[in-house]
C-alpha cells in the first residue's frame, strides 16, 4: 500500500462521490483512496481511469446496510468520505461506524433530521478521537463558509439566512430520473421543517415565502426550504432572531412544488413518486399549479447562493451579504449538483488530511458543521485556484451596509 492517508470513499462511483475522489486523489498526503460503492463495475473503472493519480486507487464493492461489513471496510481507513444518500436513510449509522472504528469522518448530508442526530454525536466522536464533519458539500458546505465570512462583519448576530438556486438561470427544476437527492427535495418540502424563530429552533411548513434586502441594492424574496443550516447555526452562531434557509426560485417552480408538497402531506403521493414528478410532472398537478404562481412572489434581484446576516457592528445596525462573486467560474459550477457538491467536500478533506498530518487534528475532535471546523478562506482560495484565481477574494463577494 502506498505511503501517506487512506481514505475510504462511500458512494465514490457516483455522481458527487466521483467529483470528490478524482480530486482526492491528486492531494497531498494521501496515499490510498478505496471507492466503495455498491455498483462495483463502476468503481472499478475509476479506479483505472485514476491509475495514473499521485494517490493509489482501490476499488471494492459495499453495502452500507452491512454493517459488519461496513466496519471492517472502516476499520482500515484513515477517513471516510460519505456520499450514500438519502442521508436520513443511511446518514446515522455510517457516521456510527465511524465513531465505533476510529475513522474521521466527512459527507454531503443536507437532511436537517439526520444532522441533528449526528451532531448529538459529539461526545461519543470526542471520545473516540474523531473529527466528524456534517454537510460539507454545497449547502449545507459552501453556504456555511459564507455564513461565517458574513457574521465575521458582526459584533452581535441578529438574522442569518442562506440561499442556493434552483432555476432561476433558465435551467429547470427537472432532474430527468429519481436520484437520491431527488428524493431529499421531496422530504425537505414537505411536513415540517426547522428555522430559528426568536432565537431558538421551531418547526413550520415550508415554502413559506421571506423578502430580503441586501446590500448592493438587490432584493426580491426567496422560499423556505427544510435543511441543516438554521439547526447548526443555532448551535454556532446563536442568532438572537430568525435563521432558515432558502430557495432562490421562480414562482412556476414553486406553485409546483407546493402542489407536490400538499399532496405528500396528505399522503396522496411518496416521496419516491413526487421525485418522479420533478422530470414528467402530470399535468393533473400542473393545471392545479397555475392559479398558485399568480400569488407567489418572485426572486427579483437575489444572488442564486448566498449568506445574508443583519446585526450590530460598531453600535450600529448593519447588514452584511456574502456570495458567490457574479460572472465566476465559481458561479457556472453551481449549475452543476455534482460538482458543487463534491469539490467543496474533496477540499474540506485536504483541511482534515493536513490537520492529520501536521498533528493538528487532536483539536478538532467531535461532531461538527462546516462553519465550527473548516477554515472558509482557505478553502474558497482552494476553489479558486482549481479555476486559476488566486485569491478566495476573487470567487466570493462580501457586502455590507448600515440600515
Amino acid at each position: 500500500m502506498a505511503d501517506g492517508i487512506t481514505v475510504v470513499a462511500l458512494g465514490g462511483a457516483g455522481a458527487m462521490g466521483s467529483v470528490a475522489v478524482r480530486l482526492a486523489a491528486t492531494m497531498p498526503g494521501v496515499g490510498t483512496v478505496v471507492v466503495a460503492d455498491r455498483d462495483v463495475d463502476a468503481a472499478a473503472r475509476l479506479s483505472v481511469e485514476l491509475a495514473q493519480e499521485s494517490a493509489e486507487v482501490e476499488s471494492c464493492s459495499i453495502d452500507v446496510t452491512d454493517s459488519r461489513s461496513l466496519r471492517e471496510l472502516l476499520d482500515g481507513a484513515d477517513v471516510v468520505v460519505n456520499t450514500v444518500g438519502p442521508f436520513f436513510r443511511f446518514g446515522v449509522g455510517i457516521l456510527q461506524a465511524a465513531i465505533e472504528t476510529g475513522t474521521h469522518y466527512l459527507d454531503i448530508c443536507d437532511d436537517w433530521e439526520p444532522a441533528i442526530d449526528m451532531l448529538e454525536l459529539d461526545c461519543a466522536a470526542q471520545e473516540a478521537g474523531i473529527c466528524a464533519v456534517v454537510g460539507m458539500g454545497a449547502s449545507p458546505g459552501m453556504s456555511n463558509l459564507l455564513a461565517a465570512i458574513a457574521v465575521s462583519r458582526l459584533d452581535v448576530i441578529v438574522d442569518l439566512y442562506t440561499a442556493w438556486p434552483v432555476d432561476v438561470d433558465g435551467e429547470g427544476a427537472s432532474v430527468g430520473t429519481v436520484s437520491a437527492a431527488a428524493v431529499h427535495w421531496m422530504q425537505q418540502i414537505s411536513g415540517k421543517v426547522p428555522v430559528v424563530g426568536a432565537g431558538r429552533i421551531v418547526t413550520e411548513a415550508p415554502l413559506r415565502s421571506i423578502a430580503l434586502e441586501l446590500p448592493g441594492g438587490c432584493r426580491g424574496n426567496a422560499y423556505v426550504v427544510g435543511h441543516p443550516e438554521p439547526v447548526m447555526f443555532h448551535r454556532t452562531f446563536r442568532p438572537s432572531c430568525h435563521s432558515a434557509n432558502l430557495m432562490v426560485i421562480t414562482p412556476e417552480t414553486v406553485a409546483f412544488l407546493d402542489v407536490l408538497r400538499s399532496d405528500i402531506d396528505k399522503g396522496r403521493i411518496d416521496l419516491d413518486s413526487a421525485a418522479e414528478e420533478l422530470g414528467k410532472p402530470s399535468l393533473r398537478r400542473m393545471i392545479r399549479a397555475a392559479p398558485r404562481m399568480l400569488t407567489r412572489a418572485d426572486h427579483g434581484s437575489l444572488p442564486s447562493f448566498f449568506a445574508s446576516a443583519t446585526g450590530v457592528l460598531d453600535g450600529q445596525k448593519t447588514r452584511v451579504v456574502a456570495r458567490i462573486a457574479d460572472n465566476s467560474p465559481v458561479s457556472e459550477l453551481l449549475s452543476d449538483m455534482a460538482g458543487a457538491t463534491g469539490i467543496p467536500l474533496a477540499l474540506g478533506l485536504a483541511q482534515v488530511v493536513s490537520r492529520l498530518a501536521d498533528g493538528t487534528i487532536s483539536d478538532r475532535v467531535g461532531v461538527h458543521s462546516a462553519e465550527s471546523v473548516i477554515d472558509p478562506q482557505v478553502l474558497f482560495t482552494a476553489l479558486a485556484r482549481l479555476f486559476d484565481r488566486t485569491d478566495w477574494s476573487e470567487i466570493v463577494t462580501v457586502e455590507s451596509e448600515f440600515r
